[in-house]
């Protein structure tokens, strides 16, 4: 249907009626942000109603697409559309905005909230999962099935979004890779918290987006014939789109409206009744949902179900011709990794001589590549140094969505954008980059730990070992930092063999992101005849080698401080001293098993505790206790080959036994 055939009276109080359930909510809580909800009510009616593929009956069908509010302190907007379309959202529980348990927080939260696709609030993140999204929509329609995954990834977004560098990062890419699936909307409307936008923001937003390789759009906000009509054209270009729309915050409050006042605080009681005798409402009435917008807005449910069912149907047709794709990816979906994919993993022995862990990584990788055919990702531009190439596959190009992922020099946008991988059905992705660098990803990874999405992140380059590039590349509280993020897995593998299980506990982690810590410089593959099986990883740390006599000290090392420390116990144990030496590579792991194992591993008693590990030492009393002692970093490290820092800072097994042997 046309839209100039809608009852346009109707329409515009099904908006209003969007406006004033944001603002009564914010008053209500007396916390929130009215005027964007108030200014954008225009643009998500459109969406929700005439353009987003969707059925709130199921708000997770695969072929819908998908909505992002990236603004996320605006998520009164996307809560009142959420109820009014159908959602299983209540009135009950827009009236408990921003309160303790509902399903209606401050910002956006995926998982918690049905219609919320990702978890949005700090600006730029939403920009750039979007671009992950379009980019996992691409793989599957390439690798799965090209008509069942032909969807649209749709955002909203703010001026805010557009300062941020994450952004700037994100799009760049998209528009290099011409990711024509992607529409954003962007409220233009001047104003900040602080006041209006020229304080600070003087961007040719739409010559920026123009250079990037975007098409770009210029829209009135209240215009919705503009609106709609660019919302076509922007479905039917192959570049990624931008839709600017001139918009007012706040529209509608006489007072507030196009003010900063209008941004960040309820709207205020007598403004508010202002603001509902101008949209001709009955001012001393809240949360008013008037039965004609309820019956209008409601047949989204109506019209999602209908376009469920047809794709449901379609995929069932493209599966009885036995669409082998198709299949693997609804087996990936349905049941997580194939059965006896662990066949894949490598194995290396002594002979082998030193491998650096982050060689190791890439021979499993690569072997892993063959079993799982949705395991895909890359570096940010450091492939050759993470080992992060899938050597048997292509690279996502302009018009091809293969494999290897070149995310160019974008940490930020690599995090954000494997959250928008993460959030694509089936897909397994991974990003590579040093250690150093994960300061720049920590808000995605942040982000992803809380939505309990699971890319895996290949940090190489762990330790002050990496030598030469000095301390500006080696890091020393990068570990201490990513283990502080609650429900992000942290591993770092003593030799190859460790390196083959921190990739299998990766895969089998789908709860939340995991972290693999790996070296540039080789050490020794362990003889697992003579010490514990690497399996032990997957427990999290295990007894390595075990003492000759009574217990005297228990030598906790990761890394590559474990080979080391290995040494000290011979050293030690040929003086007359027990020692046990345990490898621990994953905190988070450890502290999931029984206490009982753990006190197998680390039994309580008078042996003393010593934790080895070139890092700063903080979170390691949780395993020495009070009486117990860290030999670590304690500032940065200098430039010089590896070997010699880690002399200079005192992690041979020689300088080991000598800070040892005085608290023995």
């Amino acid at each position: 249907m046309n839209f100039e055939m809608l009852d346009q009276k109707l329409v515009r109080e099904s908006i209003d009626t969007i406006r004033l359930l944001a603002a009564d909510a914010v008053e209500k809580a007396r916390s929130g942000h009215p005027g964007t909800p108030m200014e954008a009510a225009p643009i998500a009616y459109l969406l929700y109603t005439r353009h987003l593929r969707h059925n709130p009956g199921n708000p997770a069908w695969p072929g819908r697409d998908r909505f992002i509010l990236s603004c996320g302190h605006a998520s009164m907007l996307l809560y009142s559309i959420l109820h009014l379309t159908g959602y299983d959202l209540s009135l009950d529980e827009l009236q408990q905005f921003r309160q303790l348990d509902s399903r209606t927080p401050g910002h956006p939260e995926f998982g918690h909230t049905p219609g919320v696709e990702t978890t949005t609030g700090p600006l730029g993140q939403g920009v750039a999962v979007g671009v992950g999204m379009a980019m996992g929509a691409r793989i599957l329609a390439e690798k799965v099935h090209a008509d069942l995954f032909n969807y649209h990834i749709y955002a909203l977004c703010s001026d805010g979004d557009m300062m941020e560098g994450l952004a700037a990062e994100a799009v760049s890419l998209a528009g290099h890779l011409q990711l024509g699936n992607l529409i954003y909307l962007y409220l233009d409307n001047h104003i900040t918290i602080e006041g209006g936008t020229d304080l600070a923001f003087s961007d040719e937003t739409a010559s920026r987006f123009l250079s990037y390789g975007w098409h770009v759009q210029h829209v009135e906000g209240e215009n919705l014939a503009e609106i709609d009509t660019a919302l076509m054209h922007a479905k039917n270009d192959s570049r990624p789109s931008l839709i600017i729309a001139r918009t007012h915050i706040g529209f509608g409050a006489p007072n507030k409206q196009d003010t900063a006042e209008a941004h960040g605080a309820p709207l205020g009681a007598q403004e508010l009744r202002l603001t509902k005798e101008f949209f001709g409402r009955d001012p001393d009435v809240a949360f008013a949902v008037p039965a004609a917008v309820a019956m209008h807005m409601g047949a989204a449910r109506e019209r999602g179900t209908h376009l469920e069912d047809a794709w449901q149907q379609q995929l069932e047709d493209a599966l009885a011709n036995n669409h082998t794709n198709l299949a693997t990816w609804q087996q990936a979906v349905e049941n997580g990794l194939p059965s006896g994919w662990q066949s894949a993993l490598p194995s290396f022995s002594i002979a082998d001589g030193k491998l650096a862990t982050r060689q190791a990584s890439g021979v499993t990788l690569n072997a892993l590549a063959e079993r799982l055919p949705l395991l895909l990702g890359g570096s940010a531009d450091l492939a050759p140094s993470t080992n992060t190439t899938l050597k048997k596959e292509g690279s996502f190009r302009p018009g091809t969505a293969d494999r290897n992922i070149h995310f160019g020099v974008r940490e930020h946008a690599m995090g954000a954008i494997l959250n928008g991988l993460s959030h694509t059905p089936g897909l397994i992705p991974f990003g590579g980059t040093f250690l150093i660098f994960s300061d720049y990803m920590r808000p995605p990874i942040r982000l992803a730990a809380m939505m309990g999405l699971a890319p895996i992140y290949v940090f190489t380059h762990d330790s002050i070992g990496l030598g030469e590039d000095g301390p500006t590349h080696q890091p020393v509280e990068q570990l201490a930092a990513l283990r502080a993020i609650p429900n992000l897995t942290v591993i770092r593998p003593c030799d190859a063999n460790e390196t083959v299980q921190a990739w299998r506990a990766a895969l089998e982690n789908r709860r939340g992101p995991t972290a693999l810590v790996l070296t540039r410089q080789g050490l020794p593959v362990l003889d697992r005849r003579l010490h514990g099986a690497a399996e032990g990883l997957l427990r999290g740390g295990y007894v390595l080698a075990p003492e000759e006599g009574p217990l005297k000290l228990l030598l906790i090392a990761s890394g590559s401080e474990v080979a080391p420390a290995l040494e000290a116990r011979s050293i030690l144990q040929a003086e007359g001293f027990g020692v046990r030496v345990i490898s621990l590579p994953c905190w988070e792991l450890f502290d999931a098993q029984p206490q009982a194992y753990r006190d197998e591993v680390l039994p309580p008693g008078p042996a003393m505790r010593v934790a080895v590990e070139a890092g700063i030492g903080m979170g390691w009393e949780r395993y020495v206790g009070a009486s117990g002692t860290v030999l670590c970093m304690t500032g940065f490290g200098a430039s010089a080959p590896g070997e010699a820092l880690m002399k200079k800072f005192g992690f041979t097994a020689e300088q080991l036994v000598a800070r040892i042997k005085p608290l023995l």
